[in-house]
């Protein structure tokens, strides 16, 4: 039994569970006491309290005070796999569906999601981030079973300040930085905040497909401005903001989503006249700042955190669960942001937090993002190349960044609902629309270029 690839309790708890599962213990039948079992075994007492606890844990065995251990009784077999049509689109694509597929495997086929906003786990660093895991767990402290810093924990604050003032945005980890559980989080805060029914908010065409949804949540109404390669339409935004009086714009400064293109120093400059002109506050949003080459331009420096709110996260460069972000923002703004974060949800998890701060404190960041984006360009540069052999054109090629933002030439959601049929699925065009409008765009993935198995897919449905 003694096995150095699984502990002790693992192979015992293993080894009983395939017996009861296989119907070898029937529901019912009393297990064997722990004295008894730790002697045939020649394992402690503690052991076997342990494993049987873990089958405790899994529903297959019950305890009884002063009785023991026994087989619990099953209702039923585990739900069936989805059938093989797990993908298949509605009549229209909407991001709802997009989102409930992006979490569901796909029984059979492997799942190939060509357009999520997740890198190939291999392509980042496992063992820096399991490191990172055991070193907080071999640290752990009283303080960890209490509720935690509303604020968040405060050695990470003051690791993403350093990053940020390195940067040259004047983030303090007492005065204007809030942690959160990931970017997403972040926008929600801010969202619940500044914006009531009725309010305007200027949001970018094309754009972050999910944002669209939680802003109509609250009740606002988005108005689009057109993004290009340098920045958002600067003359239609002066007159959106002069017409509706908004009471935000959210950016992407630099890595636009979906495009991947980044603020130009004139464009961001033109950003900040304007809504000092006319008042309106400015969400810029960094998911993806890491993969951009170098320093970019960010409106959080210019403005110095007066009417720029920056969020920011680490899930997509470290791990997707790890649901760890931050907000940046003028003192008094942050004060209530945090106020509002008690009342959703008291403090973000201590745990991620110090997963991250270990990684971030340790050094190894900066080098990890800089392999992470030399793969992303590689492999962005290939798809481009790949795509243009299927027909797609990139109409401006993105400056960095995992996403490539191509021209099919006729209706994407076609398209994708011909992929997903396929089990493939992408993200058309009409998502990144604030306004669903119809679009020959499609946002594709990097990561497709470790897929060879859409690639077949993808030149059957683009060669319709």
């Amino acid at each position: 039994m003694r096995d150095a690839d699984a502990t002790l309790v693992d192979q015992i708890a293993d080894q009983l569970a395939r017996r009861i599962e296989d119907q070898g213990l029937r529901p019912g039948t009393r297990l064997p006491s722990i004295r008894e079992m730790a002697t045939h075994l020649e394992v402690s007492r503690f052991t076997m309290v342990e494993a049987y606890d873990r089958l405790v844990a899994r529903g297959l065995a019950s305890s009884r005070r002063g009785a023991g251990f026994f087989v619990s009784a099953r209702s039923g077999q585990a739900l069936a796999p989805q059938a093989d049509d797990a993908l298949a689109a509605p009549a229209r694509i909407d991001v709802n569906w997009l989102l409930r597929s992006m979490f569901q495997s796909v029984p059979g086929r492997g799942g190939m999601p060509g357009s999520t906003g997740l890198l190939p786990p291999q392509w980042l660093d496992e063992e820096m981030v399991n490191a990172a895991v055991r070193a907080v767990g071999r640290t752990l402290q009283a303080s960890l079973l209490s509720y935690g810093a509303p604020q968040g924990y405060l050695p990470l604050r003051q690791q993403v300040a350093a990053t940020l003032q390195a940067a040259d945005v004047p983030a303090h980890p007492e005065r204007n930085l809030l942690t959160t559980c990931g970017v997403t989080h972040a926008l929600d805060l801010v969202a619940r905040h500044l914006v009531r029914p009725g309010d305007a908010v200027l949001v970018e065409d094309p754009a972050w497909f999910v944002i669209f949804g939680r802003l109509e949540a609250f009740g606002a109404r988005l108005l689009p401005v057109p993004r290009g390669p340098s920045g958002p339409d600067i003359a239609q935004l002066d007159a959106l903001a002069a017409q509706h009086k908004p009471k935000l714009f959210i950016i992407n400064s630099a890595v636009h989503n979906p495009t991947g293109h980044t603020l130009s120093a004139g464009a961001a400059y033109d950003v900040l006249r304007l809504a000092e002109k006319h008042d309106f506050m400015i969400v810029e949003d960094d998911t993806y700042g890491d993969l951009h080459p170098g320093n970019p331009i960010r409106l959080a420096t210019l403005d110095r955190l007066n009417r720029v709110i920056l969020v920011g996260g680490y899930a997509k460069m470290l791990a997707a669960s790890l649901r760890v972000g931050y907000i940046a923002a003028s003192p008094e703004l942050l004060r209530k942001l945090t106020d509002l974060k008690m009342l959703g949800g008291l403090t973000s998890p201590e745990l991620g937090e110090r997963v991250v701060h270990r990684v971030l404190a340790g050094g190894q960041y900066r080098r990890h993002a800089d392999r992470v984006r030399a793969r992303v360009d590689e492999a962005r540069a290939r798809c481009i190349k790949a795509l243009g052999k299927l027909g797609v054109t990139v109409p401006a090629e993105p400056y960095g960044g995992m996403f490539v933002w191509g021209d099919c030439g006729r209706d994407t959601e076609s398209v994708a609902r011909a992929a997903a049929a396929q089990g493939l699925l992408l993200a058309p065009g009409v998502l990144f629309s604030p306004v669903q409008a119809p679009s020959t765009m499609m946002r594709f993935s990097v990561a497709l270029m470790d897929n060879r198995a859409a690639w077949p897919v993808l030149t059957s449905v683009l060669a319709r």
